[in-house]
């Protein structure tokens, strides 16, 4: 095999994993992608004298490029230096997992054996991948049934790392299927692994789909109301007088609210003048939505904010803290949603997962000196301040726990399940996806919501600044969902739910067993390695 057949063949990589991408891709597909990967590594496995020690990842990160430009090139449309340094060191990371893969599997099983160690090695690198400061989870393999939740309802037990198993172990099964095609293998041999192809694609599918039809929530209705304003990110967010905001979610809310309304939830950021935490009173906007909802006595208000909070003296002051400019005293800047209900009192929570780059300056505990010369790229200087536990807030008569997820959070399942862990029957998303415009990048992050939904079987209320606002249930259906670019304001009941699912309540124990047995096995390769280099040498 050429050099150039074996760049195609990561190129159809690339392309049918692209293919297999929500939300318009067809997932069957992702249990092929990854085959023309495995006959890269094979081929240069057999013929390494042919081929140098990084030789694996020289050929798959093509397809791997490809893959990212492919279903996250709208990240360009925020960011054109972070959008290329989230392509070209993501499809390094990957390449690196499958060159690590190769060496282990080489040097502990030979040629023939040791595929397995293929989905340790890849789940480990998405559960680091979920939680280093440069985190850049969206192509977690798992993700790719998020426009089919219906196919993944064991999600619940496994969380989206199941899905990643899934994928990768039929992959090899699959992959072996086609050797022995190809080699001639014996008939008994490839009724085997077909068979075992088989049982591994449709029982799951059948136990997920069986699962679908018979389950059922129990009833305990909430209505809730969901705005969407359609601020432009780019042209009005930061130019319309903060009031106008807050009166526009306002105005869409009072075309459907009623006694009998349990929230109305507004988008991320939608209060935009500087709201301190030690005089929340001192916010027009704050006043103004209590105004709107003193009409409406058990109407809760959950809205997206920029609130700072000033140290005082005898305070610890946190590593994200900024010094005043003109004095001297220090400043934290969080991402923020409010709970605002008829007691008089202001709840907050703080968003904890941080987007990379924009909200956060990575390592800051080390490269915090660094924010001296950051460049203001739209987004907040330097690293905002978050909070260390899912908040849950209790509705004023004590009969419900929600809880409110800020954006990029909802892409993490265990980080998610902690909210229905600590108490949340219902979890509301607030989010401003119109930063990537009519891309991929809003729908894709739109559709995880419904694997969230089928982990914590928690329904969803999505509050966009512009699409897609929507209920979702906890089987991961779409009740309703607004179209994009438009100001929409919809409402629904959906059911709270107290249950914990066995995922909430162990979260990503997949990847952790993967994570040790793939440092093990590591340990074990570059342990024979060492030994047999010795041996080379004493000979």
């Amino acid at each position: 095999m050429s050099k150039r057949q074996l760049l195609l063949l990561s190129l159809l990589s690339g392309l049918i994993l692209s293919l297999a991408w929500p939300r318009d891709g067809f997932p069957v597909l992702m249990f092929l992608g990854f085959i023309p990967f495995l006959l890269i590594e094979d081929y240069i496995s057999r013929h390494r004298e042919n081929f140098h020690r990084f030789a694996v990842m020289v050929y798959t990160y093509p397809g791997f490029l490809l893959w990212n430009v492919l279903t996250t090139f709208w990240i360009w449309n925020s960011t054109e230096i972070g959008s290329l340094g989230a392509f070209l060191a993501n499809a390094f990371f990957m390449a690196l997992i499958f060159n690590l893969y190769s060496y282990t599997k080489r040097h502990i099983y030979g040629k023939n054996h040791g595929y397995f160690i293929l989905p340790f090695y890849w789940i480990s690198f998405e559960y680091w991948h979920l939680n280093w400061d440069m985190s850049w989870p969206w192509l977690n393999l798992g993700n790719a049934f998020a426009s089919y939740p219906s196919w993944v309802q064991w999600y619940e037990f496994t969380g989206a790392f199941g899905g990643t198993l899934w994928v990768l172990v039929l992959n090899i099964l699959l992959y072996r299927l086609i050797l022995l095609g190809w080699n001639k293998g014996l008939l008994k041999d490839k009724v085997i692994w077909g068979t075992a192809s088989g049982l591994l694609f449709f029982v799951p599918l059948a136990i997920s789909l069986y699962t679908y039809n018979s389950y059922e929530e129990v009833p305990r209705p909430v209505e809730v109301i969901v705005t969407q304003a359609n601020i432009n990110p780019y042209t009005e967010q930061y130019t319309l007088p903060p009031r106008e905001v807050v009166d526009r979610n306002i105005k869409l809310a009072s075309e459907m609210v009623t006694d009998e309304t349990d929230f109305v939830v507004s988008p991320e950021s939608s209060i935009q003048e500087p709201i301190w935490e030690h005089n929340y009173n001192a916010s027009p906007s704050l006043r103004e939505i209590r105004r709107f909802i003193a009409d409406y006595p058990k109407l809760t208000f959950i809205i997206g904010a920029s609130t700072f909070k000033e140290y005082f003296e005898g305070e610890e002051i946190s590593y994200t803290a900024r010094k005043f400019r003109d004095a001297d005293g220090y400043y934290d800047a969080y991402n923020t949603v409010f709970f605002i209900d008829n007691t008089g009192e202001y709840e907050v929570y703080h968003k904890s997962k941080l987007t990379p780059g924009v909200e956060k300056m990575p390592f800051p505990q080390y490269l915090g000196f660094l924010e001296n010369f950051a460049i203001d790229l739209g987004g907040t200087v330097g690293s905002l301040g978050t909070d260390d536990i899912r908040k849950v807030f209790v509705s004023p008569d004590d009969s419900l726990r929600v809880s409110a997820v800020i954006c990029y959070e909802s892409v993490y399942g265990e980080f998610f399940a902690g909210f229905a862990r600590n108490g949340a029957e219902l979890i509301f998303i607030v989010t401003n996806d119109g930063w990537w415009g009519s891309t991929p990048g809003h729908r894709q992050h739109f559709s995880y919501a419904r694997l969230r939904a089928v982990e914590t079987r928690r329904s969803i209320a999505r509050s966009a600044n512009t699409g897609i606002s929507a209920f979702i249930n906890q089987r991961g259906d779409v009740l309703q969902e607004s179209d994009y670019w438009v100001p929409a304001v919809l409402k629904d009941t959906i059911n709270a739910n107290d249950s914990i699912t066995f995922y909430s309540k162990y979260g990503d124990y997949l990847a952790r067993i993967s994570a040790f047995v793939a440092v093990l096995l590591l340990l074990i390769a570059i342990s024979i390695s060492l030994r047999n280099r010795k041996k080379l040498t004493v000979g």
